[in-house]
């Protein structure tokens, strides 16, 4: 994950390098110091008593009966586990039916980059008609203003007006508003959040007859983008001309108004305004003895200005420009004004090589990746995700006429990138889990067991997912790996200690059970520890919840499931693996070799560190003496 490239990779490794030093640190701790700190803390428990009798004398009711109720649910616990041995078809279907439930949540639940963030930032855009003058924007950017100060007291603090500039350039016809919100404590209430006021600001200016005004949250990742939603790029790959690529770009906005998985889609430029073109005869300008140096810069110091040099006034370097006076460029017919001289020297008027009439055309030049383009922005509906508003412009993309393509861009284009990542990166995980084990368990068949563990933990984490309405983001796939990484956990802390037993000499069914009775405590413990460290994420609201719910949501729920589901498969696939592939039968040779025997039955009474010693073996601390023993 950290050598991930492109923003999502800026995620993947801050993720990563976080949970690598963490990791470490916890290493170094549990190797360490957890010895000492046992050996000071622990005290041994004698024989006929109970580890609640150390306790402190008040709380000694509350431990005992802590226990019992805790060591009756480990024994029925124990007991399902023994009579799954029998009832391997009946696991197996329900095995497959959740396989098949995470592939289809899997599938169902929505695609997008990240979630949505209330940063306390809400911006609106004014767009009026081409030739609008700078007086009827200010209007109309009055009217927003109106509307947040008289309307929305309650979530908004303060507001600051623009005009004549927008997102998609300088024009009298551009307005821009940055609306600041109230701090996250004081908007509680979800009518008071930043989508919610967005949506009312946008039904309140569809009513503004004067141009069109959009208001929108700012993009989760300001670096991509102006704004939240999907960034579009309309290309002219054929040399259509810009006049039809502005026919595909009204026929995609009007099929876009009226698909209902998509809102607030606008294109995001100027609109062509009026122009007056002047057309240059270059053959009589030739004629004439007229330099095109010449032509182009009169026209362009007579209308707009040349930089000629520098003088002094009262102390101060000022800069000289020239012009045409204000009265001598204010009309087109201005133009047969003026006069350029040849190369005779001579005056050459530019009426006489030179017409001019009016048009229309683009107030700016907008290329993408070569391409003459049209940028258009939008959001997903109510209730649908980035992913499904992408999709459907794709789909509308597609009924253009031919010559046109698209591409996207911001985190539009992130969002593609990730969701080709994550195949590679969830495979690439997988791999790594099973060569780790392999090397742990110094076995290749056995890894397979913690591998159709996977899918259980995986369940909860989709599942959470879905049922709360979030999307598979890039949050999602970090808790998606974090799942992984724990379902694994459980299945190792009980593979462990019953690979031990087999090696002492009990049977495969007895190992996995006993291992199953001795780690069910820490399997608790440890999941439960890390559950209810993740659920305040899941739970959280204010600034970055986003983020937090949706990697709280997938690491809890995978966390529940990889807890309460993989307890009953782990002993039951590593006794059927093991079956499958003999495992059992490959004992250790006393030279440290391993060879093939015949499979030994386990010792007909229980394996206690007294028998053990009988037999010439030394007992395992962590093999504990049945309840009753000492």
């Amino acid at each position: 994950m950290a050598f991930f490239g492109g923003s999502t990779g800026v995620i993947y490794r801050q993720f990563s390098v976080t949970i690598i030093s963490s990791m470490v640190l916890s290493v170094l701790v549990a190797l360490i110091l957890t010895p000492v700190l046992c050996a000071t803390f622990l005290k041994p428990v004698q024989a006929g008593h109970e580890p609640a009798e150390n306790a402190i004398s008040f709380l000694r009711p509350f431990f005992s009966r802590f226990d019992r109720i805790f060591f009756g649910i480990r024994d029925r616990y124990v007991g399902m586990v023994g009579r799954s041995f029998s009832r391997k078809t009946r696991y197996a279907v329900i095995y497959v039916v959740i396989v098949c439930l995470v592939g289809i949540l899997f599938l169902r639940t929505p695609t997008s980059y990240v979630p949505e963030e209330d940063q306390g930032i809400l911006i609106a855009i004014v767009m009026m008609p081409a030739g609008s003058t700078l007086e009827q924007t200010k209007e109309v950017v009055g009217k927003v203003q109106q509307h947040f100060a008289d309307n929305e007291k309650e979530a908004v603090e303060s507001c600051m007006m623009i005009s004549g500039i927008g997102f998609s350039g300088r024009s009298q016809a551009n307005g821009l508003l940055f609306v600041k919100l109230r701090d996250w404590h004081l908007r509680t209430t979800a009518d008071l959040k930043v989508t919610a006021v967005a949506q009312r600001a946008t039904m309140a200016f569809s009513q503004i007859r004067q141009g069109l005004v959009f208001a929108f949250p700012p993009p989760p990742i300001i670096e991509l983008g102006t704004a939240t939603g999907f960034d579009f790029q309309l290309l002219d790959r054929g040399g259509l001309g810009h006049a039809k690529l502005m026919e595909a770009r009204n026929m995609l906005l009007g099929m876009a108004a009226q698909d209902k998985r998509l809102s607030k889609v606008r294109p995001n430029g100027m609109e062509d305004v009026p122009e007056y073109r002047l057309d240059v005869d270059w053959e009589r300008a030739g004629a004439l003895g007229v330099p095109l140096s010449s032509i182009h810069s009169t026209i362009a110091t007579a209308f707009g200005s040349s930089y000629v040099n520098n003088f002094i006034q009262d102390g101060r370097v000022k800069r000289v420009f020239l012009q045409a006076d204000t009265p001598y460029r204010m009309l087109p017919k201005d133009i047969e004004k003026l006069y350029v001289r040849n190369a005779s020297g001579k005056m050459v008027p530019f009426s006489s090589f030179a017409t001019a009439h009016w048009t229309s055309g683009p107030p700016r030049l907008e290329r993408f990746n070569g391409f003459p383009s049209l940028n258009i922005q939008g959001e997903a509906a109510p209730g649908k995700s980035s992913g499904e508003a992408m999709a459907a412009m794709e789909e509308i993309a597609a009924k253009l006429p031919q010559g046109t393509g698209f591409e996207w861009t911001g985190a539009s284009y992130q969002e593609r990138m990730s969701s080709s990542q994550a195949p590679l990166l969830y495979a690439f995980s997988i791999l790594v889990i099973f060569l780790c084990v392999a090397a742990l368990y110094e076995s290749w068949p056995i890894p397979l067991a913690n591998l159709v563990m996977l899918p259980l933990g995986v369940f909860g984490a989709t599942l959470a997912t879905w049922s709360r309405g979030l999307h598979n983001d890039v949050y999602f796939q970090i808790g998606f790996l974090t799942t992984l990484g724990l379902t694994t956990k459980n299945a190792i802390l009980i593979i462990q200690f019953a690979k031990q037993r087999i090696a002492r000499g009990e049977n495969l069914v007895e190992a996995a059970l006993g291992a199953a009775r001795v780690r069910f405590r820490p399997v608790i413990m440890t999941s439960m520890a890390f559950f209810f460290g993740t659920l305040p994420l899941a739970l959280a609201n204010g600034a970055g919840a986003g983020a937090m719910n949706a990697i709280g949501t997938a690491v809890t729920g995978g966390m529940m499931s990889a807890t309460f589901i993989d307890l009953f498969y782990i002993p039951l696939v590593f006794v059927i693996v093991s079956r499958l592939f003999k495992v059992e039968e490959r004992r250790k040779t006393p030279n440290g070799g391993s060879g093939s025997t015949t499979p030994t039955a386990g010792p007909p009474g229980p394996l206690t560190p007294s028998s053990m010693t009988e037999q010439g073996r030394q007992p395992d601390p962590a093999l504990p003496p049945k309840e009753g023993q000492p």
